[in-house]
């Protein structure tokens, strides 16, 4: 062609539309009246072609459309390829306005000309289509097709669109291999490319297959490393930033992923991309329900439903309407509520007759809006919602009937609807006097939450299903304190334990069989969602959740050993383990604190008073081990004597060593800093259960590892010194690695590690050891086969653990704990980075003397307080 024609400019304004879209669009105006003067159809429709193409990359989807039909329309009597290539934008153009019907006759048509290399990028656009009109094995014959053509051919761009689309469709399909081999394709292809743009969105979408898979860790790598490669090159980082959010709700760190998509609100915002905010104001007032953060979350819900409103969404407005009534329930019984939010409950705050508050019409207004959504755990929790807001109206017979119809639900359908529907049935009979059919209904919701945890930690419930738990729990502990039965109480406080095990999982399951089912359940759950958010079908998803849910529920009864939550230990049983130690469990009602105390084979009830007040004291408990001086001392010395006269001298234990089971704050309490534990062996553990399951277990074997991480004052010393009691040689300076420390914790039998520690609050699965080259997350003591039977963590603050709803436990030493170490010594509280060489130099050569590690801690303590006031900061968790 001419080097100065019509026809030339219209070309270099087709390679420039991908480039410089604006610069495109006037380029190619201006090569079209030029065309029309010169008469020249093919110029006149190549140029229509790329000035569409353009406005088309410029988001103008209207206008791009009405050029590309006139390239068509020019180009089809004589330019058959050009029509057909025009085609081919006007398709995908017809397809993001949502016309899929046209989008696919024009494909269709272009493919009836286009073959070869041009057919195979046709076939690759039509696959496009196909997926978002639901047509998934079509688009999938379509992507095999079009892939094979562009290998031959090493068209490595369209070769690499192509796999990160079917990555995205594999994933669609539960071919979770085969989406990340086409991701990782995709990615190293973009990156020779280099485009880096796309090599961020492969990261986002690695992330969203390891988010099915259930690794969160590695799910929060890929999402980090994606929205840091998008926002370096001019990318939209919002979608990433709500990735990040769901998931971190979804396993229950809430503080996060507040945070998360707070940043995600503001993203959008910035990105003029404003229909996705509301969104985010409902998850921000999903994660304040959690927090009852009662007015924040009336805040973002009422704002989440006005724009769900105006956007003409109403399946998203009954879930703000949903979010807004649990949040002013809230603030107006100022108690606890039944926090099963399922995937939002409540209503539309109004002005009712009691000036401002909601009215029981609103709350069953609001049942049947959730039920005509297709949302039957949400509408079964909103009945009990209306039966709470109708008892404290005054209408009892209305209560009634909203608990009996969510009562119905208790035989039928998804494990969490079945939990809710067992959970009104109790609450029915307790009205009714019935409290051992209480009980019982309380323990049969216990048995379908415990049955189907691992599905339940598939799904979209995941983040609730330890307050679902909590509830259950909470019910029977009433019920069993109205009869007066210690036994009762103890048995109810052990069910609700974090001893029981269920942790939320953060990696997917070592069983082929479960780690191939739960995908699939976390795919169909999110399908789910979106489904009842668009208004379309449920039946058919709602068939295959159940069915999954049963499929991993028998998969995990065949795997019961690792799968199921341990039984219950009797009190005969742990009296017979426990010989002459004295174990204490507390327990909270409400602000009610209790203890249970099982000394000498007796079992006895003590009511303490009020756990806010041993609260207030906790807190004064660190502020004074971390400073020195005569105030200090004092102030620790009055708490401790305030907090052993409430907690302690009511259940009167005498000098025996104790075996204590906190609950809620008191996992935070050194309980050597109380008068009568000074000296005393105290072993603390999460739940009676695990207690006696870790008492009674065959030792372990192996030696004894000793590391020492950066940057601890003494931390070298420390560990060189007690390596020389053992006779071992401690891992220190550069041999101290995160490879060569979790080598060394697998086979050995006691490990000591004296390194700088962190427990991230807002994000425990997080807390972390730091080593020489990095650090030893929590995730990383999760993949041992095997940990030590005693773990000492002369760090300052890794011993404590975040306690979630239903005193669930998530840190370091808890993980730990759970892996299967007996005991694990570790500081309860934030102290000081002091030399602690003496205490655990002492610590050890008790251990070494066969000490039981309670007793050389103790021995330690007492030994070191004069000059180490700190020390008394550290606690045996586990059997001592």
């Amino acid at each position: 062609m001419p080097p100065d024609s019509a026809l030339q400019q219209a070309h270099d304004a087709v390679g420039l539309a991908d480039r410089d879209p604006a610069r495109a669009a006037a380029a190619a105006e201006q090569a079209l009246l030029r065309a029309v003067r010169e008469r020249d159809g093919e110029a006149s429709a190549l140029a229509e072609q790329a000035w569409g193409h353009a406005l088309q990359q410029c988001g103008e989807v209207g206008s791009a459309i009405r050029h590309l039909r006139s390239s068509v329309r020019h180009g089809a009597p004589r330019w058959p390829e050009l029509a057909a290539e025009s085609r081919m934008k006007l398709a995908f153009a017809l397809a993001q306005r949502g016309d899929t019907r046209s989008a696919l006759r024009e494909i269709d048509a272009a493919l009836t000309v286009l073959t070869g290399h041009a057919g195979a990028k046709a076939r690759a656009q039509r696959a496009v289509i196909r997926y978002h009109a639901g047509r998934l094995d079509a688009a999938f014959a379509d992507y095999q097709a079009a892939e094979a053509v562009l290998r031959r051919g090493d068209d490595r761009l369209a070769l690499q669109r192509v796999l990160l689309n079917r990555g995205i469709l594999q994933a669609e399909r539960h071919d979770f291999d085969a989406a990340e081999r086409d991701l990782a394709e995709a990615g190293a292809l973009a990156r020779e490319l280099g485009r880096h743009l796309v090599v961020g969105i492969v990261a986002e979408n690695l992330g969203f297959v390891a988010g099915l898979r259930g690794d969160v860790p590695a799910a929060l790598a890929h999402l980090a490393r994606a929205e840091d490669v998008i926002g370096r090159h001019g990318g939209q980082t919002a979608p990433v930033l709500q990735d990040r959010a769901e998931l971190l709700l979804s396993v229950g760190l809430v503080a996060e992923a507040r945070v998360a998509a707070e940043r995600a609100a503001e993203a959008f915002h910035r990105e003029n991309r404003r229909l996705r905010v509301p969104e985010m104001l409902l998850l921000l007032a999903q994660a304040a329900l959690l927090e009852r953060d009662w007015a924040t979350a009336a805040g973002h819900g009422s704002g989440a439903l006005r724009a769900f409103t105006r956007q003409d969404r109403p399946g998203w407005a009954a879930l703000a309407r949903s979010a807004v009534l649990r949040a002013e329930l809230g603030a107006e019984l100022g108690a606890e509520l039944a926090t099963g939010l399922g995937t939002g409950l409540g209503a539309e705050l109004g002005t009712g007759p009691g000036g401002g508050r909601t009215t029981v019409r609103q709350a069953e207004a609001m049942v049947v809006t959730l039920a005509a959504n297709g949302r039957p755990s949400a509408a079964a929790q909103a009945r009990l919602d209306a039966a709470r807001l109708a008892d404290l109206r005054g209408r009892p017979a209305l209560a009634v009937g909203h608990l009996t119809e969510a009562a119905r639900t208790r035989r039928h359908g998804p494990a969490a609807l079945r939990a809710r529907g067992w959970y009104a049935e109790a609450l029915l009979r307790e009205r009714s006097g019935d409290r051992r059919g209480a009980a019982s209904a309380a323990r049969a919701g216990l048995r379908v939450l415990d049955e189907h945890h691992a599905a339940l930690g598939a799904s979209d419930l995941r983040a609730y299903s330890a307050a679902h738990r909590a509830d259950l729990v909470e019910l029977g502990l009433r019920v069993a304190l109205a009869g007066g039965g210690a036994g009762a109480v103890f048995q109810w406080a052990e069910r609700g334990r974090a001893g029981r095990l269920l942790h939320r999982p953060v990696r997917p399951p070592a069983d082929p069989g479960l780690a191939a089912l739960l995908p699939r359940l976390r795919a169909t759950t999110g399908e789910l969602e979106r489904a009842r958010t668009e208004g379309t079908p449920t039946a058919r998803l709602v068939a295959r959740q159940v069915t999954l849910e049963r499929q991993v529920r028998d998969r995990s009864r065949l795997l019961r050993a690792e799968s199921t939550p341990g039984r219950l230990v009797s009190p005969a049983e742990l009296g017979r383990a426990l010989g002459e130690r004295a174990l204490v469990e507390y327990v909270q009602v409400d602000d009610r604190l209790l203890a249970v105390s099982l000394v000498a084979g007796r079992l006895r009830a003590h009511p303490l008073g009020s756990a806010a007040e041993v609260a207030d004291l906790l807190d004064r408990v660190p502020f004074a081990l971390r400073r020195t001086g005569p105030r200090a001392a004092r102030l620790l010395r009055d708490t401790a004597a305030r907090l052993e006269r409430l907690l302690l001298d009511p259940v009167g234990v005498g000098d025996r060593p104790l075996v204590v089971v906190p609950t809620g704050v008191l996992h935070s309490l050194p309980w050597s800093v109380l008068p009568s534990c000074a000296g005393r062996p105290v072993s603390v553990s999460p739940s009676a259960a695990l207690w006696h399951r870790a008492a009674t277990r065959t030792p372990g074997t192996g030696g004894v590892v000793v590391a020492a991480g950066p940057g601890l004052p003494g931390a070298r010393e420390e560990a060189l010194g007690v390596a020389a009691v053992h006779g071992v040689t401690a891992l220190v300076d550069g041999a101290a690695t995160v490879d060569a420390v979790l080598a060394a914790l697998a086979g050995a039998r006691t490990a000591h590690l004296a390194t700088h520690g962190v427990l991230a609050v807002d994000n425990p699965l997080f807390s972390a050891l730091r080593l020489h080259d990095g650090q030893l997350i929590v995730h990383d003591v999760q993949q041992l086969e095997r940990v030590p039977d005693t773990v000492v963590l002369a760090a300052c603050d890794v011993g404590r653990s975040v306690v979630c709803s239903g005193d669930e436990l998530l840190g370091l030493a808890a993980t730990f704990i759970e892996r299967g170490a007996a005991r694990v010594i570790a500081a309860a509280v934030p102290v000081p980075d002091a030399d602690t060489k003496a205490l655990m130099t002492a610590v050890h050569r008790g251990l070494a003397a066969g000490e039981p590690p309670a007793n050389a801690l103790a021995s330690a303590q007492l030994a070191v307080a004069a000059d180490n006031p700190a020390a008394a900061g550290f606690v045996c968790v586990g059997a001592g």
